[in-house]
């Protein structure tokens, strides 16, 4: 099997050389960029498995690297670094896009743990060549591709791994717990990535967000893909 390839953008050489260090000594390939244009035109030119992205760097910050990175259709996970712990930077860097946000001073092993994490469940879904369908849904496994009556859906990593997660248990009421152990392989649940995600999936596989006929809330339990 390849070698992962990883990205790390950070404007500091210390941290970047610091999260290197770790993941090659894992059998990764690190390779780094000192902001987030640099950042952009790598990604353009060559496939990477994740990227771990600072949010504040002088020029290009991290949220418009997201931004661009997934309006250009490059699903790439991203895993953001932060200095500010605050819940809408979390919620702000969910919602466009970001797979993880980790909070500077962060442990290397807690990071590394969850790159791992975060590969092993893109290997698996990869190596599973497979369709599910569900009502008018169709998931490409192999492809990580959403289709809704054949029209393409446009999903990040995580929106997909959870599209598929729902998909597999259709009709059936999740747990939060559930879900967030499922898609991002941790029992310590957080409410507030769950809904950002549910509430960005909402938006792009319902004709309308703020009245689901498929993704439905179950009070007081979870969420439940609901197909006739």
């Amino acid at each position: 099997m390849d070698r992962f390839k990883i990205l790390i953008v950070d404007d500091e050489k210390m941290v970047r050389r610091m999260i290197a260090r770790i993941l090659e000594s894992e059998g990764m390939i690190t390779y780094e960029a000192a902001n987030g244009s640099e950042a952009v035109q790598m990604v353009k030119a060559n496939e990477f498995d994740l990227i771990i992205l600072d949010i504040v760097m002088d020029g290009m910050d991290g949220f418009q690297v997201i931004h661009e990175l997934r309006g250009l259709g490059l699903l790439t996970p991203v895993f953001v670094l932060s200095g500010r712990g605050a819940d809408n930077d979390k919620v702000f860097a969910l919602g466009i896009g970001a797979d993880d946000y980790v909070t500077k001073p962060f442990s290397t092993s807690v990071l590394c743990a969850k790159v791992k994490a975060c590969l092993r469940r893109i290997h698996i879904s990869e190596s599973k060549s497979a369709i599910i369908e569900a009502g008018p849904f169709h998931y490409i496994c192999d492809e990580m591709r959403l289709l809704k009556n054949n029209s393409d859906i446009i999903l990040s990593s995580k929106e997909s791994f959870m599209m598929k997660y729902f998909m597999i248990n259709s009709n059936k009421v999740l747990s939060k717990e559930q879900i967030y152990s499922n898609v991002w392989g941790d029992n310590v649940v957080d409410d507030n990535t769950i809904m950002v995600h549910i509430r960005r999936l909402r938006t792009k596989i319902e004709d309308d967000p703020n009245q689901p006929v498929y993704l439905k809330t179950v009070r007081g339990i979870g969420y439940q893909l609901l197909i006739p």
